[in-house]
């Protein structure tokens, strides 16, 4: 599927997809220090973009530059504008857009404090995350041989670009196995996330997610954890090991991009029935309408595309 559009959103202004450029020399393209957010827009019953949970994405994004230390040259108002400004120059109904900021050429080394800050927003047309068929009938897991990063050794609140490199090798490594993704734990081995994932767990009607203390506080997560209080399900986080998906009843993994996945292996041990379960599918079907703007106690969370 292409990434390309008409414009990206590019310091401030719009510019022709090709001419989104940047310097071999950019400090982040040797270092890593940037951060970025992936959120999705979605159709609505008008016809037009609706964009899912728009500003709490950018609150983040402008906490994560905020941990890094580095200044950024634009408001949250300003970039929630330039979201829209981009869906709409591209024309766009359906999207996934990418906020970025990151150092430019200047000073080279680690200590580099003075170079340019850029930022950029694109956006393209993405479908699911881990295909149709993971989407509809789950997903099969690795334990990755790859650790999660430490709280002490990267800021797992942040969502910054070298931090990936984690996810990538833990990716490739479960690919190459023959999976369609990784589960990563911990460094005391209990359950993180996935490489781009938060997890899930279900058993006896009980929904447990690990807290927000080594993993990436996702805003997919935050969304199922209130449909779940919607619907009166119990959901505790709490840590726990790689065995409670072997024991569960159902299980799955959230994020904008991945949206709501049922897991149905790990480690080629059939999770629950082999295939999405009652509270999985619940969750992702209304996960999937509210986005659209079909439930209606979940309409607050979109805004509106021009």
């Amino acid at each position: 599927m292409s990434i390309r559009a008409d414009y990206v959103w590019f310091d401030g202004k719009l510019v022709p997809f090709d001419e989104a450029n940047v310097h071999v020399l950019a400090h982040s393209l040797h270092y890593g220090l940037g951060v970025f957010e992936g959120i999705r827009a979605y159709q609505q019953p008008d016809g037009k973009a609706g964009v899912w949970h728009l500003d709490r994405h950018l609150r983040r994004f402008v906490d994560s530059m905020r941990m890094m230390a580095t200044k950024l040259p634009y408001t949250q108002e300003e970039l929630h504008e330039a979201c829209l400004d981009t869906l709409q120059a591209n024309g766009h109904t359906e999207a996934y857009l990418r906020p970025l900021s990151f150092l430019g050429m200047g000073q080279m080394g680690l200590g580099a404090r003075g170079n340019p800050v850029h930022t950029i927003i694109a956006t393209w047309k993405w479908g699911a995350y881990l295909g149709d068929d993971g989407l509809n009938n789950g997903v099969r897991l690795q334990t990755s041989t790859f650790t999660r990063h430490h709280p002490n050794a990267a800021m797992q609140r942040a969502k910054v670009v070298g931090h990936y490199v984690n996810s990538i090798l833990a990716r490739y490594e479960a690919n190459d196995n023959g999976y369609d993704e990784a589960l990563m734990l911990d460094q005391n081995g209990f359950v993180a996330e996935g490489t781009g994932e938060n997890i899930f767990v279900v058993r006896d009607g009980v929904v447990s997610t690990p807290p927000v203390t080594n993993i990436l506080p996702g805003i997919t997560r935050l969304s199922v954890m209130e449909i779940l209080a919607h619907e009166g399900i119990e959901v505790k986080e709490q840590f726990f090991g790689r065995d409670a998906l072997y024991a569960a009843d159902e299980a799955f993994m959230c994020g904008s991009a991945a949206e709501v996945t049922p897991i149905r292996e790990l480690d080629r041990r059939t999770v629950g029935a082999g295939k999405p379960g009652p509270i999985t599918k619940r969750v992702q079907e209304i996960y999937l309408a509210a986005v659209r703007g079909k439930v209606e106690w979940m309409s607050g969370h979109i805004t509106k595309g021009r």
